[in-house]
């Protein structure tokens, strides 16, 4: 009675470990979920409107569309005048340039023959240059930035002077080079007999006194950007926004989005409830409570084994904390994440039925978690269906990587599909799209490594290291050929009929080919003592009953004990352990 109060014990223990993690795991995606009230309409330009009239709950703007604000930027940046400043005091200081010169020329340079020549340098063209520069700066001499080198005559820009700004063309302004041809020309013409370091010494003294200026540009620029208007008009409350059965239009699918956006930011917003928690925990209970049932029905030892619930929960915790990450991710798409490593990887280890199923529950979660939609659920589901059903086996990289392809290419006729529907016109399909999708199939080979992995962190057996414990090179069969020779002919040919019965009736030939070779692997100890192995002499012969039956028998434990050793999969091991049954040594008993 105490033992089977202790068992129960165990089993109610067992029990609520089990269910315990099924909660935890609905506990930590539960606290992805959005706690404010969700748009409950979904709508695709050229689509028909499936809901009742839609009619305006209060006033909102219509948003103009990206394409539109984008065109408004380009086209205020391209009429944007720049802005020059005038430096003011450049005149005088020229000038005062301009005497210093005169001065040092004068004080015994080869240009100056006698001091009468300096004296009237001084007098008489010293303030024909003066005058000259100052009419130049006044008029303006500009040193265009780079970036305005091919604007044309019309072009205008802002002239900062000082705390005024007015507008003008560039022909209002000299350059440096127009600037330097007049004034030669004005000294060849009023000063003709000035000596050349005097007409050298006034051209040296021109310089731009307009000047761009890119930072009050930039700045200026950024202002009027910001301050373009973002809406084209309004809907007011009780406006119609689309009729039943209505086509959604251009017109009409702005208005729509723009409603959405205005749920979304501000009525959404001020809803948000622990009632919409408990929605979202109502349903990833109900997607749970089905696969439990389905699993309950078809594949009991998910239940009843914690490794292998532990294995199926990992995979929805893991993924909907990446689809939460990545829909936080600025400029990330959704579509980059491989949900097609779950299918891949759970029918290596389990049926096709229970990966597909397990796929789709991942699916429906993270789209509790994600923004796009049924789009999102469509494409991914029919995608898990083809890498479920792709045929591709870890053991052959080929056909392995024929599946990967196979999912890409789901993918991508999926979503141009999804957009021809949407856009109506394949020059609006977003191609960037594809670029992820790429991404996706690359990802997805990521299963590859994955199966090992999981079989070491889960103590899976999968087909990679059943081919590998198939070879005869491995060290426990080698050990088995050059000991127990016979034994090993005998397990090659029930190995043969073994894996030909399984092959038969669908069961897993692999499997079942290698734990027929390592049944016998405990006839290793004493292998003289089985028949396959024995010449004309058996040493039986000079035993009694009790002791042949005793290392008949040991066969089994010491195979198993072999097995460990080797680090052989339980799934082998159980073969070794449980491939005489309940059976008798049946010639020793019955001579017993």
């Amino acid at each position: 009675m105490p033992s089977n109060n202790w068992k129960s014990t165990l089993y109610n223990l067992d029990w609520l470990a089990r269910y315990g993690m099924i909660a935890a795991v609905v506990l930590l995606i539960s606290l992805l979920y959005p706690n404010n009230v969700k748009f409950k309409y979904e709508f695709q330009r050229g689509q028909t409107w499936r809901y009742e009239a839609l009619t305006a709950p209060f006033d909102f703007p219509i948003k103009k569309s990206a394409e539109e604000i984008q065109q408004d930027r380009t086209s205020l940046a391209a009429d944007f005048s720049p802005y020059y400043r005038l430096n003011e005091e450049l005149a005088a200081a020229k000038i005062k340039d301009l005497e210093a010169e005169l001065v040092r020329q004068s004080g015994g340079g080869e240009a100056v023959e006698t001091s009468a020549e300096a004296a009237i340098v001084q007098k008489k063209f010293l303030p024909i240059g003066k005058r000259l520069l100052e009419n130049l700066y006044k008029y303006g001499i500009i040193q265009l930035a780079p970036e305005h080198q091919e604007a044309g005559s019309d072009f205008v820009i802002n002239v900062v002077r000082g705390h005024t700004t007015y507008k003008r063309t560039l022909p209002s302004f000299l350059t440096v080079e127009t600037a330097k041809k007049m004034a030669a020309d004005s000294l060849q013409k009023e000063a003709p007999l000035a000596p050349d370091y005097f007409k050298n010494a006034v051209l040296d003294a021109i310089s731009p006194n307009l000047i761009f200026d890119k930072e009050l540009t930039a700045k200026l620029l950024n202002a009027a950007l910001a301050e373009i208007v973002t809406t084209k008009g309004v809907v007011r409350q009780g406006d119609d926004i689309v009729q039943r059965n209505g086509v959604i239009t251009d017109e009409v699918y702005e208005r729509l989005l723009s409603f959405q956006q205005k749920f979304e930011s501000d009525v959404s917003s001020q809803q948000s409830s622990w009632s919409v928690y408990a929605g979202y925990l109502v349903l990833t209970i109900l997607i749970l409570g089905a696969f439990l049932m389905y699993a309950s029905s078809y594949r009991e030892e998910i239940l009843t084994n914690r490794r292998y619930l532990a294995f199926v929960l990992t995979w929805l915790l893991t993924f909907s904390y990446v689809t939460f990450l990545v829909e936080r991710t600025p400029g990330v798409s959704v579509y980059v994440i491989p949900y097609c490593i779950v299918p891949i990887v759970v029918r290596h280890f389990f049926t096709y039925r229970l990966a597909f199923f397990t796929h789709v529950v991942v699916v429906l979660i993270a789209g509790f978690i994600t923004s796009e939609g049924s789009q999102f659920l469509f494409t991914e589901i029919v995608a898990g269906g083809v890498g479920v059903l792709g045929g591709g086996d870890a053991r052959a990289w080929t056909r392995f990587f024929g599946s990967v392809l196979s999912i890409l290419l789901t993918y991508t006729v999926a979503h141009l599909g999804l957009s021809l529907i949407e856009e109506g016109n394949i020059l609006q399909v977003d191609w960037s799209m594809f670029g992820w999708l790429l991404l996706n199939g690359l990802l997805t080979m990521m299963a590859f490594p994955l199966i090992p992995l999981m079989e070491r962190m889960f103590g899976f057996t999968s087909s990679i290291s059943l081919v590998e414990l198939s070879d005869m090179n491995r060290p426990l069969l080698r050990e088995l050929a050059m000991k127990a020779p016979g034994t090993l002919q005998h397990s090659l040919q029930v190995a043969n009929l073994a894996e030909g019965a399984a092959r038969e009736i669908g069961a897993n030939h692999l499997l079942i080919r290698v734990g027929a070779l390592y049944h016998d692997v405990g006839k290793i100890k004493n292998p003289e003592y089985f028949i396959e192995n024995q010449g004309n002499n058996s040493p039986h012969e000079s035993l009694d009953l009790m002791e042949s039956a005793r290392i008949i028998i040991a066969h089994v434990p010491e195979g198993v004990r072999l097995a460990k050793k080797n680090r052989l999969p339980q799934a082998v091991i159980d073969f070794i352990q449980t491939h005489h049954g309940t059976t008798k040594t049946e010639f020793f008993y019955r001579n017993f």
